[in-house]
């Protein structure tokens, strides 16, 4: 099982990583701290201080078109920000 699923890389969460030493990634929704934890030890090789985890619910959206109305909602997810230890980085534009 995945629990990571991938890294939230905007604006605010770079700041973030800077400044605070704290890191965002969408997570599975079944996953616990725990599990985050040492998934991110394990992945990246850094020592973790806390994990806060934030689920977000599906909205509903309609969309008014010629033939008809359109409706769906948006996929729920669950996201994390990780604190790391003072010294440790997650540098994800390596790869690139």
């Amino acid at each position: 099982m995945d629990i990571i699923i991938k890294p939230i890389i905007t604006e605010k969460m770079t700041i973030q990583g800077e400044k605070l030493n704290r890191y965002g990634f969408i997570v599975d929704k079944n996953a616990n701290k725990i599990e985050i934890k040492n998934a991110v030890k394990e992945l990246y090789g850094v020592n973790v201080v806390s994990v806060n985890t934030i689920r977000y619910s599906g909205k509903n959206k309609m969309k008014y078109t010629k033939t008809a109305i359109v409706r769906g909602t948006t996929n729920a997810f669950k996201k994390a920000i990780v604190t790391l230890v003072k010294g440790d980085k997650i540098d994800f534009y390596s790869n690139i």
